[in-house]
């Protein structure tokens, strides 16, 4: 349960990082690909 929370500060982190350096649909598909891992990774995947 200790990495639940530290992907969700990683996972905010990197949104950060990719809003400030990315633009337009670039900034889009960054966000989604980095919410989506960060969720598959704390509720353990789609199985």
């Amino acid at each position: 349960m200790g990495y639940d929370w530290l992907t969700i500060i990683l996972a905010l982190i990197a949104v950060v990082i990719a809003w400030k350096v990315f633009k337009g649909i670039v900034k889009t598909i960054a966000l989604v690909v980095i919410l989506v891992a960060a969720a598959l990774f704390v509720f353990g995947g789609l199985g």
